[in-house]
């Protein structure tokens, strides 16, 4: 019976992917653990392998396709003992419902370079009207054919679909017609001030974070809280830790004893170690700390596990380790998933306080500005001290407003007394 193979999820965020690259060709043999393919996500690219053992006997998707929802069938394995003539008995009613959208767009790649992936949310009882759809008309103008995919582009660009002329079987009109249209569209205003910008496509990563900012901005109820920190303290047992080093075997960096401090008051607050869940409060028993790190393409936050139980070399080697593999595209999505408060520092680019937005479906994030000297009133004597501002973005519906002082107040107090982290 031949297995059909089907877009992974391959982290609990993911939705759709891309298919970078087929490593496997229809035909050849596979046995489990063979790598068939690489899938981008909207973080890094990874292999897919083959937990059966037969041949690749069909492709469903071919490699540069985008977009294609997880659980959509790519591929299918003939198992031993089995012929390719087994594909054409393969009755697509009993396939997952994308199959037969996948199989009819395979087939018109006879007719069009365009690959069309069916909406797996749509009502299946819809499905094959939707294939041929056709605009309301009015009078006798004659029908427009068009397919879902190039539909929905179509109502995103607010498109004329009359205007359109169809490459599609029939002249249906399909995703590379309305790419042509606004691509003609766009050199048109170009003409005027041809000039005025530069367009770049978004890949997954920048759709991703796109989506998931919007949703939290729109749907949590953000709070804020705003501390200045003396720092003198803790940058003197950075560099008696640092000087420690043999040969530069380790180097801590302010950020490293950020997330120790960070850790430590969550485990001295844990009503702040919280995150809305639908309906109830998720309380985390272990500080899982999620530092935002800037790529050429986006952001992504890699995950410190059980920092409070870490020491600062350990913390100081991981964080360096994480950094570079997100950096080459490598991370493991256990490796980004799954933080339970984040650590946002731009202090490095001289940013001297600003609010972060909340990374769901954690309840908290910091934001850490750059250390500047400022006269502070010490014992009613005016001094200059090292001060950092740290400002709280908060997640109303599961941390309440003295919850956050809390917070704040004993993160403040570590960071100005650092030896108590160290406890």
């Amino acid at each position: 019976m031949p297995i059909t193979i089907l877009m992974p999820a391959l982290s609990p965020t993911m939705t759709e992917g891309s298919l970078a690259k087929w490593l496997k060709k229809e035909g050849e043999d596979v046995i489990p653990g063979d790598v068939l393919a690489e899938i981008e996500t909207d973080k890094a690219t990874m292999e897919i392998e083959a937990i059966d053992e037969g041949k690749l006997g069909k492709i469903l998707v071919p490699e540069g396709s985008e977009e294609i929802p997880v659980n959509s069938p790519i591929a299918i394995i003939i198992e031993e003992g089995e012929d390719e003539s087994s594909l054409e008995e393969i009755d697509a009613q009993e396939l997952p419902e994308q199959t037969t959208a996948l199989n009819t767009s395979v087939e018109s790649k006879e007719h069009s370079t365009d690959i069309e992936i069916i909406d797996s949310t749509a009502d299946p009882s819809n499905l094959s009207n939707e294939v041929e759809e056709e605009n309301p008309s009015v009078g006798n103008e004659e029908r427009i054919f068009v397919s879902p995919l190039a539909r929905r582009l179509a109502e995103k660009q607010s498109l004329d679909l009359s205007l359109i002329k169809g490459t599609g079987p029939n002249g249906r009109i399909i995703k590379s017609d309305i790419e042509a249209f606004s691509s003609k569209d766009l050199s048109v205003k170009a003409d005027v001030n041809e000039k005025s910008y530069e367009y770049f496509p978004a890949d997954n990563m920048r759709k991703t974070i796109a989506k998931r900012l919007t949703e939290s901005k729109r749907d949590v109820p953000h709070f804020y809280l705003k501390a200045d920190c003396l720092i003198d303290k803790l940058m003197d047992v950075r560099e008696q830790l640092n000087a420690r080093a043999n040969n530069e075997e380790y180097k801590i960096s302010v950020n490293d004893m950020m997330i120790k401090a960070c850790a430590v008051a969550l485990m001295k607050v844990p009503n702040a170690n919280a995150s809305w869940d639908r309906e109830g409060i998720k309380l985390y028993k272990t500080a899982d700390i999620s530092v935002a790190v800037a790529l050429d393409n986006g952001l992504i936050t890699p995950v410190i596990r059980d920092a409070n139980e870490k020491g600062l070399r350990l913390i100081s080697e991981e964080t360096k380790l994480l950094i570079n593999k997100a950096r080459n595209g490598q991370l493991a999505p256990e490796e980004y998933t799954g933080g339970s408060f984040t650590i946002s520092n731009l202090g490095m680019f001289g940013v001297k306080e600003f609010n972060a937005v909340i990374n769901p479906p954690q309840g908290g994030i910091v934001a850490i500005g750059a250390a500047e000297q400022r006269p502070i009133v010490k014992n009613n004597v005016l001094d200059v001290a090292t001060v950092i501002t740290c400002t709280l973005s908060l997640d109303h519906r599961a941390i309440d407003g003295a919850v956050g002082a809390q917070f704040l107040d004993t993160l403040k107090s570590l960071i100005e007394n650092p030896m108590e982290m160290l406890l």
